[in-house]
């Protein structure tokens, strides 16, 4: 019903109107507990041998929703509903900002593509902790943390610092996104030296707790070899204690759509179909570097069931969607943890 009814009316609209429709749909539904129960019953698929641990994290199944959707962590308890896994909240700043100017959200529909330049709008990190303090028991909750756009990179790991102690008690694993390419300047940071010096400053910071939390690095598909071999080592001497790959590519590689359309939309970052390839190549270098047991979050064009076992076949320990899921609709989450049951049989 979704791709042949609503869909197509939804997608007459501005997306990020949609966006805002859809959340506030699932706040609406999360006031009534038995609508959250039917959605429950309809979209989740409960089986012991979906279950996985990571990291000492005992997740109900292996698909994520990722950063993005619930920048401000007000969405949980619904999204909880509809059957996934776990939820990435963020991406989280020090201080609240508006993020960059409207229109910042684009379909491109030949490609079942989305292209972004948000830049980190959200709320800040105090409002999504209060968000938090009622989150629903058993769902993992990650947290996705940047800086704001006015801090000098130089400055960065204060930002960084200040989210994670804010929200530590309040998720069970953290993401360090360096690689968006909507905030000038950021990916400067996955260069060699200033991610090694962040990524050691945090992970010593939870070290020194008593209840440690793990973190992960997000990085951008567009690495060349040599960067990925650096990253590698980067995740090796800092004891990260896993990697999320990929984020949006700022490619625009043998897309469908209008060159026009694309020329003239402009900037930002590309999710959705066109990503899904390259996402698994980067999976596989990681994966054949960094062994056999190093958690590996593959997130980046997965649209289909055969997409998402690619993934995990590819080497990701755990998957995410998020364009799948505004293309496939509520059910999409339910299909592919049926496709990973039947996978393992």
């Amino acid at each position: 019903m979704y791709k042949a009814l609503l869909r197509p009316l939804l997608f007459l609209f501005d997306p990020e109107k949609v966006h805002s429709w859809v959340n506030e749909g699932l706040l609406l539904a999360a006031r009534f507990p038995l609508v959250l129960s039917i959605l429950r019953a309809m979209y989740s698929l409960k089986n012991k041998r979906l279950r996985k641990t990571v990291c000492g994290i005992r997740f109900s199944n292996s698909v994520g929703l990722a950063a993005g959707f619930d920048k401000n962590a007000r969405f949980i308890m619904p999204l909880e509903s509809l059957g996934f896994g776990f939820v990435e909240i963020g991406t989280l700043t020090p201080q609240p900002q508006p993020g960059n100017e409207k229109p910042r959200l684009f379909r491109l529909n030949k490609d079942k593509a989305l292209i972004n330049r948000m830049g980190f709008n959200n709320s800040g990190v105090d409002s999504a902790v209060q968000q938090l303090k009622n989150r629903p028991q058993g769902l993992v909750v990650g947290g996705n943390i940047g800086k704001n756009k006015v801090t000098p990179n130089e400055n960065a790991e204060s930002d960084y610092l200040y989210c994670l102690e804010k929200l530590y008690n309040y998720v069970d694993y953290f993401v360090v996104n360096v690689s968006s390419p909507n905030t000038p300047g950021l990916r400067q940071l996955q260069e060699k030296k200033p991610l090694m010096g962040l990524l050691k400053v945090l992970k010593e910071r939870s070290e020194a707790k008593e209840n440690q939390k793990p973190i992960f690095l997000k990085i951008a598909p567009d690495l060349k070899d040599d960067q990925l071999d650096d990253i590698v080592d980067i995740l090796k001497a800092t004891r990260m204690d896993g990697v999320v790959a990929t984020n949006t590519t700022t490619t625009r590689h043998d897309l469908t759509t209008e060159p026009q359309k694309v020329q003239r939309i402009g900037q930002g970052g590309l999710s959705g179909a066109p990503l899904n390839d390259r996402s698994n190549e980067v999976i596989k270098y990681l994966r054949n570097k960094l062994g056999s047991q190093f958690p590996i979050i593959g997130v980046g064009g997965i649209m289909n069931e055969d997409d998402a076992l690619a993934k995990l076949r590819a080497g990701a320990t755990l998957i995410q969607v998020y364009t799948g899921f505004v293309y496939e609709g509520p059910s999409f989450v339910k299909r592919l943890n049926r496709a990973i049951l039947n996978m393992n049989d």
